[in-house]
């Protein structure tokens, strides 16, 4: 990863918080009373699950985050994506360059150090699960007139099973994303597929990290702390470990213990505006260790980017008004990846700025 820059060794405000609970902490969820493998995601008779649901609810409420078991994703076909990676982080810096993201394909490999963000000890390589996404795609069918420009995955040559092991596994994995956000609708009383219709023309995508051994584990962070922006992340992290999560509760840091086979699922940012804040997105960082590498996969489930968000009407009324003004999905995307290119004295865009004062 380079040198590590004087100046960031002696930042205060990158430096971790030294008192770290080293707990299990969020909640584990056991998804086997439901079979999204077959024709409906959810059982018809949603009472034989109201103790699943409850407990969606309340970790969603109380935490932002839990982890979840018994989720169907086949392990091999995480153990392949997972193996694909290694391979291609183990490449030269010259061939990974070959498949690089840039401003107007956000699509592909970067170095942390190769952005402003030079606190974060990692290496990353993106692509999204609908492909290509038209930017901007509209309600109606893509056509000529409404097309500017379109996103591609850059897959690249090597390893040569890559493109294949990542798009299996995409298939996979947004199934439990949708399972998921059914829950999720459930445990806030509203239709199961209330939120589905968002996602007809996605820009989901998935990202691969790698967290190389760090000489200065006391100062550097993988990835500094931050709420994720989309709608719902499922995360597969290898054994190592190192993510935290901020609990809600009291603001201390709470380490997650990787549980064989299981993914962490946190709420982002679109799910607390829909929510009307009654589910928060909630604050987490990467550790990184000075002695093993680490692997991370998380799916980002985001909406449309015409996709206009605000809360819902069935979760406001009189005594609970709306508390956030629209936001367009697509503006909000594009000016928070912008923010990875071009040096800015403004502050990143959050949702807090849409806030109406009540």
């Amino acid at each position: 990863m380079g040198e590590v820059d004087p100046v960031f060794l002696q930042a205060p405000e990158h430096r971790p918080k030294s008192s770290v609970i080293e707990a299990e902490g969020i909640p584990l969820i056991d998804l086997s009373p439901i079979n999204y493998q077959e024709e409906h995601t959810i059982p018809e008779t949603v009472s034989s699950i109201q103790g699943l649901v409850k407990e969606i609810g309340s970790a969603c409420k109380e935490w932002g985050f839990f982890q979840v078991i018994n989720h169907k994703v086949p392990l091999d076909k995480r153990e392949r994506i997972e193996e694909v990676a290694k391979k291609f982080f183990a490449l030269s810096l010259e061939e990974k360059l070959k498949v690089r993201r840039d401003a107007v394909n956000v699509l592909g490999y970067f170095e942390a150090e190769h952005t402003k963000n030079v606190r974060d000890w990692k290496e990353i390589y993106d692509f999204n699960v609908q492909e290509p996404t038209f930017i901007p795609p509209l309600a109606e069918p893509v056509d000529e007139q409404n097309v500017q420009f379109q996103w591609d995955n850059r897959w690249p040559e090597n390893p040569p099973e890559f493109r294949e092991a990542c798009q299996e596994y995409a298939e996979e994995v947004e199934k439990l994303a949708y399972k998921l956000m059914e829950l999720v609708a459930l445990s806030l009383g509203l239709e199961r597929d209330r939120f589905r219709g968002f996602f007809r023309h996605n820009t989901s995508n998935i990202r691969l990290n790698h967290y190389p051994p760090c000489p200065y584990p006391h100062l550097a962070l993988g990835l500094g702390h931050h709420k994720d922006t989309g709608v719902l992340t499922v995360l597969a992290q290898d054994d190592v470990g190192g993510l935290e999560v901020k609990r809600k509760s009291d603001g201390e840091w709470i380490r997650i213990k990787p549980i064989f086979n299981s993914f962490i699922i946190n709420v982002g940012d679109m799910i607390q505006v829909w929510s009307n804040d009654a589910y928060e997105s909630v604050e987490h960082r990467v550790m990184v260790n000075s002695e093993r590498d680490r692997f991370s996969i998380p799916f980002f489930l985001k909406p449309a980017l015409y996709t206009d968000v605000k809360p819902l009407e069935e979760l406001t009324h009189d005594t609970n008004p709306p508390k956030y003004t629209s936001i367009n999905w697509g503006m909000f995307r594009t000016t928070r990846m912008r923010s990875n290119f071009v040096k800015s004295n403004v502050q990143n865009l959050q949702i807090y700025h849409f806030k109406l004062s009540q």
